[in-house]
């Protein structure tokens, strides 16, 4: 379909959803419907879910496993982006296939880009990707958290009445940020140096060696919508044999056959290669468990890497609270 057609047929559903009207006063309660806040991907619905707690309704569009690169708005997601009265994104083309969406949505809705909270000199360009920067920014712990008093202001403002509230919750919720970040510099300092050296799927991990000191390697891109070089593939196998390096890593939601692939290609040398476990990269765990959280997939991040590593931390992670069904993917 031509982005003409398409554009046609996103201004049809638009126009029939205005007509369908705004949420109306609900009787049962004598009261308007609490302001409605819709977030694309786990990481940032979760920190809205900390600011405003029970005084908005957040809804969030993709869920654990959900690759935000190749994902498609659905008409349910319009009908919901159409009643937000906040729709809070990463943006950076996280969610690519969205970014025509949102600028629509822009005339009518404010859209709040929480990438736009990090100063330029911040952001990570890999080369080749035309200057876009990497959209991965929540991989640092520090730098997401330094995302919190914009965030803030933008709840605050469609929330005037709880401004005093969320900014008791933002200030809790830099603390909690800022020790869990110091277990990260804590513990990977544990891995013995020759061994700091993360591979993954893809190159969401780059905000996570440079706040942690790890080099970081990716089989595909900054997006899972690129493909994975051959050529690529045979390099890292090349490293692996060399650097005797005896761990690769699997994400949630990203497929693991190019990891085999490049663990096969190992084999094939005569180099035993292990996954070291799976990592949340684009995606948060399951709702409900201690991964479904901002906070407990960057603990199972950390200290899944560490441990395959050889460093020397708990299983049960910062908080102690790390499941056995959370640990080990091998």
């Amino acid at each position: 379909m031509s982005h003409t057609a398409r554009g046609k047929r996103f201004a049809v559903v638009i126009v029939s959803l205005l007509m369908a009207g705004c949420e109306a006063w609900d009787e049962s309660t004598a009261q308007w419907p609490r302001p409605k806040i819709v977030a694309t991907v786990g990481m940032v619905a979760d920190l809205v879910r900390e600011l405003v707690a029970d005084e908005a309704e957040v809804v969030q569009l993709m869920g654990s496993g959900v690759d935000p690169h190749l994902y498609q708005a659905t008409r349910d997601d319009v009908r919901r982006l159409m009643s937000a009265d906040l729709i809070v994104v990463v943006g950076l083309h996280l969610e690519g296939r969205l970014q025509d969406t949102f600028e629509r949505l822009e005339q009518s809705r404010t859209v709040f880009y929480v990438s736009e909270s990090v100063p330029a000199e911040q952001l990570l360009v890999e080369e080749g990707s035309a200057g876009v920067p990497d959209p991965h920014l929540w991989m640092d712990i520090s730098l997401w958290a330094s995302c919190l008093p914009e965030l803030e202001r933008a709840l605050g403002q469609l929330l005037p009445e709880a401004v005093v509230r969320i900014a008791e919750r933002r200030e809790k919720l830099e603390k909690s940020l800022r020790a869990l970040h110091e277990y990260g510099l804590d513990s990977v300092a544990t891995i013995p140096e020759d061994r700091r050296v993360l591979i993954t799927s893809h190159d969401a991990f780059r905000y996570f060696g440079r706040a942690y000191g790890l080099e970081v390697l990716g089989i595909q891109g900054i997006s899972t919508d690129s493909e994975a070089g051959l050529h690529r593939m045979n390099e890292l196998v090349d490293l692996l044999v060399e650097r005797g390096i005896s761990a690769v890593f699997v994400e949630s939601s990203v497929p693991r056959r190019s990891i085999e692939a490049l663990i096969e290609g190992a084999a094939a040398r005569g180099a035993t290669v292990r996954i070291g476990g799976e990592l949340f990269s684009d995606a948060m765990g399951p709702a409900g468990t201690v991964t479904g959280t901002y906070r407990g997939m960057l603990d199972h991040n950390l200290t899944t890497t560490v441990r395959a590593l050889g460093g020397d931390v708990s299983a049960t992670g910062h908080t102690g609270q790390l499941q056995v069904e959370e640990g080990d993917h091998e």
